[in-house]
């Protein structure tokens, strides 16, 4: 294993927990826009989350390329969401409204992981560089992580920089350098497998993946932790020189 000298952290369901502020979020849509369901209320929330989360859109992915903006795939995404659930199409006032129901909910449902608070204590205590890398707007996020005690962990890399996001290799290494280290000698931790821990592998940096959601998968080509808690003991960690 490589000498890691620096850390970079995802910050979307591995320091928060986004999936559960993206249920708080479509609920408020679900109980304001969609049809009442005819039995649970639970299941159509629950449909329309894991709906929301899967993107059979592909939407959220062409906004990482810099081809949609954060609005354009969000709207793409309410109108497949209302047209598989039963919703009204959304006009652009309609859609106006939806977006400021779903943004209310959703920001004030961000929640710090307690295994990702405490990662990134553990890091600051043994002296190691630390930063956010992100496909969102640096804004944004430095909102999110504020808003869940974080605000002094460093956005390094975002949408805003390269107009594109992960697993482009250039935002690794703008990451990797704003952190002040090589490549070889930062390690990248993610929730997703392809995005995020491989996509930091094929840019040189040690890439893991964080199974938040239990998968119980295995990958032979990238170290897997199952919580941020195993992280430390995994990675040979140095202070930078100095």
């Amino acid at each position: 294993m490589r000498t890691v000298r620096g850390v970079l952290l995802d910050v979307d369901d591995t320091l928060v927990d986004t999936r559960a502020a993206f249920r708080t979020a479509i609920g408020a849509v679900v109980r304001r826009w969609l049809p009442p369901p005819a039995g649970d209320p639970g299941a159509a929330e629950a449909q329309a989350l894991a709906h929301w989360v899967l993107d059979d859109t592909g939407a959220f992915a062409a906004y990482t390329r810099g081809e949609l903006t954060f609005s354009e795939q969000r709207r793409i995404r309410a109108d497949r969401l209302h047209a598989h659930l039963g919703g009204p199409a959304l006009d652009d006032a309609d859609f106006a409204r939806w977006e400021e129901t779903y943004d209310e909910a959703f920001r004030g449902a961000w929640r710090a992981h307690p295994d990702g608070a405490a990662l990134v204590r553990s890091l600051r205590a043994l002296g190691v560089p630390t930063g956010a890398v992100t496909n969102a707007s640096g804004a944004y996020q430095r909102d999110k992580l504020a808003a869940v005690g974080l605000a002094d962990l460093p956005v390094l890399a975002s949408m805003d920089d390269l107009g594109r996001g992960k697993p482009d290799p250039e935002v690794f290494h703008l990451a990797c350098r704003r952190l002040g280290l090589p490549p070889s000698q930062v390690a990248y931790v993610g929730d997703e497998l392809d995005v995020d821990a491989r996509g930091a592998r094929d840019a040189g940096l040690v890439g893991v993946w964080l199974d938040r959601h239990g998968t119980g998968t295995t990958p032979p080509d990238v170290p897997v932790v199952r919580d941020l808690t195993a992280v430390v003991p995994l990675l040979p960690l140095l202070p930078p020189p100095p």
